[in-house]
Parts: structure tokens; C-alpha cells; sequence
């Protein structure tokens, strides 16, 4: 993807929580880093300080957690979506999460360093502040999404969900993933499922 190109679908979704005047623009993208990541290569591991936050222009992630030499997964981030260990990102601190490519992931991303002198910088520093709470209420949003799944829905209800909101992931991600994601094994999905297929026939 031509870099120009890949600014103009950042600076398109962008808008969902901020729009830059030319000038501004400019000097937004000079903070700006194009990366990629091969399939099963890491955006961020366990112990290791996440530094940065990701836009993805093409492919996928997955995090998860490591618990008895068995792995968790948490979530997954797809196309004009971003990711971060974003506690880490924020604090400094090492992180507890793995971030994974899942497939060849192309990314936009920027640093908390660029991301202070953005702040530091009197055209730029308003509408930063905004992407940067705005960005923070969609993370805070999303994980009380899931908490609130696993309390309040069974296995078969978060399945259901995912058929109405999520169908990318059941389309582009192995079913162990899948079953993992909803806490359960991938046995029970095939149960789950076909229980679903006799239902609608």
C-alpha cells in the first residue's frame, strides 16, 4: 500500500475522534512510523514495555495471556482498528499481555514519546489531548464489553454475538482461537454451533 495512501485511510478514521487542519496535519504525520509484522510476530510481549500504539492498515492481531503454560485469548484487533498494550503504554511499566499477528499486519504507528511532544506543542496540543482521552474511553469501553459478556451471557450467547457483530473474526481466525475467546473448548463450539445450524434450519 502506497504510504500516501495508508495516511488517507488514517486520517479518514481519525475523524472519529479528531480532524486536523492542513498545518496541523503536517506536522501530525512527521511523529508518524510505518511498521509490519510477519504472522506470529509480536507488537508486544509479556515483561516487555509497550511504547507505542498501532493503527492497523492491513491484517490482524491477537492478545492473549499465558496461564499454566496454556494461552488465554483476550481479543482481537482487525483493518482500522488500533492496539496497544495500553497500561504499559501509559505507565511505562512492563506489560502482561502478548499482542500477535495473525496474519502479514501492516501498521501506522506513533510513540509515547511522540506522542508528549505532541502534547508539548501549542498547535497540536488540544486536539492530542482529545485523541488521547477518546482513544483511552474506547479501550475502558471495550473491556467493560467483555467483562460484562463473560458475567452476564453463557457460552452460546457470546457465540450469538459474535455472529451479529463479529463476523470477521469468525471468518479470518482458527476455530481454537475462537473457542478460546469465548472460554470454551473448541469441542463445545462445534456443539454450540451445531445446536445453532439446527435451530435455523
Amino acid at each position: 500500500m502506497d504510504s500516501s495512501v495508508a495516511l488517507q485511510i488514517f486520517r479518514e478514521q481519525l475523524k472519529k475522534y479528531v480532524e486536523f487542519n492542513e498545518a496541523e496535519w503536517i506536522l501530525f504525520t512527521q511523529h508518524l512510523s510505518f511498521s509490519s509484522l510477519k504472522k506470529k510476530r509480536y507488537f508486544a510481549e509479556y515483561g516487555q514495555t509497550c511504547d507505542k500504539v498501532g493503527f492497523i492498515l492491513t491484517g490482524s492481531v491477537r492478545y492473549f495471556h499465558v496461564k499454566d503454560g496454556g494461552e488465554i485469548t483476550g481479543y482481537f484487533s482487525f483493518e482500522n482498528e488500533y492496539l496497544s498494550s495500553y497500561k504499559s503504554y501509559l505507565t511505562g511499566l512492563p506489560g502482561y499481555v502478548y499482542i500477535q499477528a495473525l496474519e502479514d499486519t501492516k501498521l501506522i504507528t506513533f510513540t509515547k514519546e511522540d506522542m508528549d511532544q505532541m502534547l508539548n506543542n501549542p498547535m497540536l496540543a488540544y486536539k492530542m489531548e482529545r485523541f488521547g482521552r477518546l482513544l483511552a474511553e474506547h479501550y475502558l469501553i471495550c473491556y467493560e464489553d467483555r467483562v460484562t459478556a463473560f458475567v452476564t451471557q453463557t457460552p452460546e450467547e457470546r457465540y450469538l454475538q459474535l455472529l451479529s457483530t463479529g463476523r470477521e473474526i469468525l471468518q479470518r481466525m482458527p476455530q481454537h482461537y475462537i473457542a478460546n475467546y469465548l472460554g470454551i473448548t473448541p469441542v463445545s463450539l462445534s456443539r454450540i454451533r451445531k445446536r445453532i445450524l439446527e435451530t435455523v434450519r
